[in-house]
């Protein structure tokens, strides 16, 4: 009886401490946030398990809980919060009571903003970009090379799709070199979590927003190479993408509503087809899945019209500006997010941080598919898209057949002519960021099919033609491939590793080509650096004559002429014709060698060759 009676006390006690302890919150995001923003609401996301069954509160001068949100799924709560302008900084409880349970606690943070003039200080015209993979550039830090119990945990860097071992302390080990070559914004790609099993590399399927994945270093590691960047005047550009999430997030593992993402019968990819977005005589079925179709089994599309979506994003991506003070925002995949909703969130960016600078891919076919997308055109779409500027992928295109084409009317050095005649499609075509490749396309040098002189053409015209210029890295040292399949143009920057045959990083390391164009690009991005007239001054172009295009960039201290000689032999260019922008001038400097130009009535061009001349009076 004795033993009956203890066996049912313990089981008393045992179902009274069940009773008591309530399950632990999962998650709360963002963790913490800061007073004195101008829009004063808030919503957190709440997560755990059968959280929905709670009541919540919270005391804190200046804080109201205004709203308390249950969804489809039990395991979450959306908290709408609204801070004052006056609500000081702080920590106070937010409290989960739920029918005899212990109460549960969060402690939230409100925190005094960061708010410097070094601050989201934007990426303009003036800077030149460097696009860099930060698991293919340099190792600085090989203790996170593998971390436990994520899902890819192999280190293989003889496979192009595995991870290589690239980190953020790796990218800050060389600012230096950035810096002398020129550079003066470092845009990578996706830097936070990637916890996918495979090719987790890239960075484009996210698993946690809120959080560096841990195999390129720590939030704090990130917040250190911005500030890093920052004292050596190189501006800090982070990857977004809206459209899409990667399938292992805790978000699709467990999602808060079926329509957190869009939902299809059967998988079903996107068209890919963006001319359907803004065909007058399109099928509303074809637009549809161009926009909720999904980019891939792992990248589940995001239902950007679900407001609570849109909170969360478009709070996410303001917590990392105030946390870390990057520069500036490239948005991935633009022509597939929801239209209203990009113009929204450009708006709400925008108002807290002015200068942020904003720009989205848009690889599209034509000059009008591109400038669809930016600020400004709101014919046919009854809005305006709030996009400053776009990924000029035609003036890309141009570049390439000018090189690589024969001239006919709209080809060769023609092709380029007639695309920089059609910037009146934009707004401003100058906030346009303009590039010869990237990740997902072949490298330039490849593309030129390893000819030197084309290579230094097409950077010549890449430096000093208007609007943004992107470089990929590696291309100042000839790194080459072609992107079919895309892992052959992500290959490592060798010397980044421990171990490496060569530290190309060095000009000892580099052969006597590499360190021939290191040096070019070196000479003429620094130049570009100190020229303002390469910056923001005005452009004028000629229609081209005898396969030669020729334009100038000027304002009212310096005028710099480039020509270009497309053709297959050496030429003379009578620059009479340029009377209205060369009147006055009578001699020049070659920018790249340094020499006196004595006579620029006639100029000899070699073939495929580009002159910069900066003209003198």
């Amino acid at each position: 009886m004795r033993r009956t009676l203890n066996i049912t006390l313990a089981f008393l006690l045992l179902c009274t401490c069940v009773m008591a302890q309530m399950p632990a919150l999962e998650r709360v995001e963002p963790a913490f946030w800061w007073v004195g923003f101008k829009n004063p609401k808030l919503q957190l996301i709440v997560h755990g398990d059968k959280i929905s069954s709670s009541n919540v509160s919270l005391n804190y001068p200046g804080v109201k809980l205004t709203a308390v949100h249950k969804v489809e799924n039990g395991n979450y709560l959306f908290l709408d919060i609204t801070i004052s302008p006056a609500t000081r900084p702080g920590k106070f409880p937010i409290t989960f009571k739920q029918a005899g349970k212990k109460d549960l606690v969060y402690t939230y943070e409100l925190k005094q903003r960061n708010y410097t003039a070094q601050w989201a200080q934007g990426v303009t015209n003036k800077d030149l970009i460097y696009l860099l993979m930060p698991d293919r550039f340099a190792n600085g830090d090989p203790s996170n090379d593998v971390v436990k119990g994520m899902l890819e945990t192999g280190l293989h860097r003889d496979s192009m799709y595995s991870r290589h071992g690239g980190d953020i302390q790796g990218v800050i080990d060389h600012l230096g070199y950035l810096k002398d070559l020129g550079v003066t914004a470092i845009w990578m790609t996706p830097e936070i979590e990637n916890n996918e099993p495979h090719a987790s590399y890239h960075g484009y399927a996210v698993t946690d927003y809120y959080k560096i994945d841990p195999r390129y270093g720590t939030n704090e590691l990130f917040k250190t190479y911005v500030a890093k960047s920052h004292t050596m005047g190189l501006k800090v550009i982070k990857d977004l993408v809206h459209n899409h999430i990667g399938t292992e997030s805790w978000l699709i593992q467990d999602m808060p509503m079926k329509s957190w993402v869009h939902q299809w019968p059967k998988y079903t990819n996107s068209n890919f087809r963006d001319a359907a977005v803004m065909d007058p005589h399109g099928d509303a079925a074809d637009k549809k899945q161009m926009l909720d179709g999904w980019f891939d089994k792992r990248m589940a599309d995001l239902n950007q019209n679900n407001p609570y979506v849109q909170n969360y994003l478009t709070q996410n991506h303001i917590w990392w500006v105030e946390y870390a003070g990057i520069d500036g925002f490239r948005l991935d995949t633009y022509p597939y997010n929801d239209a209203v909703y990009m113009a929204d969130w450009a708006k709400k960016v925008k108002a807290e941080f002015p200068r942020l600078s904003i720009f989205g891919e848009t690889l599209v076919w034509s000059v009008a598919n591109q400038a669809y997308f930016t600020q400004g055109n709101t014919v046919n779409r009854g809005f305006d898209t709030q996009l400053p500027g776009i990924t000029d992928a035609q003036i890309k295109d141009a570049i390439t057949e000018a090189l690589n084409g024969k001239e006919g009317w709209t080809d060769g050095v023609n092709r380029i002519y007639n695309i920089v005649a059609q910037d009146f499609m934009y707004q401003d075509p100058t906030r346009n960021t303009i590039f010869l490749d990237n990740h997902d396309m072949s490298r330039f040098y490849s593309v030129v099919n390893e000819d030197f002189t084309k290579f230094k053409s097409g950077m010549a015209m890449l430096l000093t033609m208007r609007g943004v210029p992107q470089m990929y890295y590696g291309d100042e040292i000839l790194m080459k491939g072609y992107s079919n399949p895309d892992g052959l143009v992500r290959e490592d920057f060798e010397g980044g590793w421990k171990g490496d045959k060569k530290d190309k990083f060095t000009a000892g390391g580099r052969d006597k080509k590499e360190n021939e164009a290191f040096n070019y690009v070196r000479t003429l991005a620094n130049y570009r650096k100190n020229t303002p007239a390469l910056q923001t001054g005005n452009l004028m172009q000629y229609i081209p004559r005898n396969g030669i295009y020729t334009y100038f960039r000027y304002d009212a201290n310096k005028t710099v002429m480039i020509a270009y000689n497309g053709g297959e032999k050496e030429s003379t260019l009578n620059t009479d014709y340029f009377v209205e922008r060369m009147a006055g001038f009578n001699s020049g400097t070659d920018v790249i060698t340094g020499q006196r130009i004595s006579n620029i009535k006639e100029l000899v061009i070699p073939a495929k060759t580009t002159l910069i001349i900066e003209l003198s009076k």
